[in-house]
């Protein structure tokens, strides 16, 4: 039997609309798309002997001298909203010298999504920092959240109030201390899970440091941390092994949700970040339940899950911070199952939407088809294809799709 009191029926939705003033994105990170990112950690570690990576990110999808067609794409789809990341390495390349170019070329991205309608949503920090922080200990080290604050201080004053529409400070900073310290999967690449406790205290130090550096350097531009978040399942042949298995849950997601959930107390938004689920049972983490569909990174296809980690976030910060969906998606070569994804977790968003849930918007992830991480360009989560010699960019039917969501507020019959 499953004990999982956070799926719930899809309720009965008399309109299939979404809030007048609800938002619609999709997002990047820089390292992703941008290529030739060098002087930075993760290039470093993908091009380190043992690292697992399957591949080097290389040209990436050439973004930082294509970003205009990016933005070109984006607003043909109709979105109002753009995510993306900037590159503390090339901006803060040595410890204290700033890269004005590197900034005037943000700066210059932001100009141009505005000149086309779209909000510029800015991610302070998206996985990568430069190799000089990496010398120093990274997020090992304690006074790195000053560092991190110190950079976003410079960012936000050069960008200004009146570029940046939204600011996350930090990309699912409970990933990067799982995966870079737990699974070794991330630089550093090693597996030690009190030093991977430590970063994620120094993470949400530099989380509350970064708010408030943030919105003195660019006041009125509304400031949060996006977390990656799972359904999570227990799974046991009777209560015992029930009990057992939401123990597990209970101690997991303690240090991997909570306390960053916490962390978001005064901010102006949590971004909720969801891509499936997690099974536990008595003995630990369990596999893919017989008969569900299994996705290229290895996990289920569960979109429902977005729908149970909106509900959670809401439920454990007490409904005081608004929701945004700042990542959703799916890795697939079928790009028909990833329309009937994106139509299951929308419909679950406005399950929540009814329920007075304060849910603001959806980014789905990603724009592009880019390098993801240890899985190299395997996964295929964007809406557009990007040929990998010329870097010709293709919208995919998907993108069609979605744009007749967005354009129309509302999900098809």
């Amino acid at each position: 039997m499953t004990a999982n009191s956070e799926s719930q029926p899809s309720s009965s939705i008399p309109s299939r609309r979404f809030p007048d003033r609800f938002t619609w994105g999709t997002a990047t990170a820089a390292h992703q798309i941008e290529g030739g990112n060098w002087n930075n950690d993760w290039w470093a570690f993908e091009h380190s002997e043992g690292s697992g990576v399957a591949e080097p990110s290389g040209d990436a999808c050439d973004s930082w001298n294509r970003w205009n067609q990016d933005a070109d794409i984006v607003a043909s789809l109709g979105l109002d909203n753009y995510r993306f990341s900037i590159e503390w390495s090339r901006i803060e390349p040595e410890e204290g010298e700033w890269s004005i170019a590197a900034l005037d070329h943000y700066a210059r991205m932001c100009d141009g999504l505005r000149e086309r309608g779209i909000d510029p949503v800015v991610t302070f920090h998206h996985f990568t920092n430069p190799r000089w922080l990496a010398a120093r200990g990274g997020w090992e080290s304690a006074d790195t959240a000053e560092r991190f604050a110190t950079f976003c201080k410079r960012a936000a004053s050069h960008l200004g109030h009146d570029r940046i529409a939204r600011a996350c400070t930090i990309n699912e900073p409970n990933i990067v201390a799982f995966c870079g310290w737990v699974l070794g999967v991330f630089p550093p690449g090693v597996s030690d899970m009190a030093t991977a406790l430590k970063v994620g205290a120094n993470f949400i130090e530099a989380h509350r440091l970064s708010v408030q550096a943030i919105r003195a350097a660019a006041p009125g531009v509304p400031v949060g941390l996006t977390l990656s978040m799972q359904e999570w399942t227990a799974v046991g042949e009777s209560p015992e092994d029930l009990a057992a298995a939401q123990a597990h849950i209970d101690g997991a997601r303690g240090h991997m949700e909570d306390v960053f959930l916490a962390a978001t107390e005064g901010d102006d938004f949590i971004g909720v970040q969801t891509y499936s689920r997690g099974r536990w049972g008595s003995g630990g983490m369990l596999g893919a339940e017989d008969g569900v569909e299994t996705l290229i990174m290895g996990y289920e296809y569960w979109p429902q899950s977005l729908a149970a980690t909106i509900r959670r976030a809401w439920e454990v910060t007490g409904g005081r911070v608004p929701i945004v969906v700042t990542e959703n998606g799916i890795g697939t070569d079928d790009d028909e199952q990833r329309i009937r994804y994106t139509r299951t977790a929308l419909e679950g968003v406005l399950d929540c939407l009814a329920e007075g849930i304060d849910v603001r918007g959806y980014t789905y992830w990603s724009l592009l088809d880019n390098f993801e991480w240890a899985f190299g360009y395997g996964p295929r989560f964007g809406l557009v294809d990007v040929d990998r010699r010329t870097f010709v960019r293709s919208p995919k039917p998907s993108a069609t799709w979605y744009a007749s969501v967005a354009r129309s507020n509302a999900l098809p019959a």
